[in-house]
């Protein structure tokens, strides 16, 4: 189960596995996910270990978890985290698909929850790997160049024109990759950078679990 929560100018994406649907369901399963969440949050840990020492009632993170395994008799983790944080001039999003199966947490500059949450749905739904050009990898965009020239040269196209085919098509596979790149999906003939700009915003960051 992937959760979001939000608290003010701090929100927490958390995700926790059990080992069939079933108990992912179960309402004990989702309080302890929630409880985690919460916890995590409140104490802003940094990383998994000082999540796992986090103490409520005398007893550590790890040990609550544990005891869950023993009460619900699956194996349970807390497998990862990430606490993100803005400013008062900035605005969280959250979008939960297929029961928790999917979750996106987004930050966007400025106050239009409803453009938040629909950049959150964006984020689920067409499953971005980056934010912009700038964070494609360098080493990501060589591999992938790669690929797409050796495509070309395949299909037996000019042999002149490759460099102008193959950039062609990496701007395609930016087009894949990268959220403010992709189509709208609530206005597909629309980029969302676009869209988000004529909402006078723009996405600062996102966060995807599934």
């Amino acid at each position: 189960l992937a959760y979001a929560k939000i608290d003010g100018n701090k929100a927490i994406i958390v995700e926790v596995n059990s080992e069939t649907d079933f108990v992912a369901k179960n309402e004990e399963f989702k309080t302890l996910v929630n409880d985690i969440a919460t916890n995590v949050l409140e104490n802003n840990a940094k990383d998994m270990e000082s999540a796992l020492a986090i103490e409520t009632n005398g007893k550590k993170l790890e040990e609550i978890i544990t005891e869950k395994v023993a009460t619900i008799g699956e194996k349970l983790s807390f497998r990862r985290f990430k606490i993100v944080e803005k400013t008062d001039n900035q605005i969280f999003g959250t979008y939960s698909h297929m029961g928790g199966k999917i979750v996106t947490l987004t930050v966007l500059e400025g106050n239009d929850e409803e453009l938040a949450k629909d950049i959150a749905m964006q984020a689920a739904a067409m499953r971005p790997l980056y934010l912009n050009r700038e964070q494609v990898p360098a080493d990501v965009l060589e591999k992938e160049r790669a690929i797409l020239r050796e495509q070309a040269e395949n299909e037996g196209l000019d042999s002149s024109k490759l460099d102008m085919i193959v950039n062609g098509r990496v701007n395609k596979y930016y087009e894949e990759v990268c959220l403010v790149d992709q189509g709208f999906i609530k206005e597909n003939k629309m980029k969302v950078n676009k869209y988000v700009e004529s909402k006078k915003s723009s996405v600062l960051g996102f966060v995807r679990y599934e």
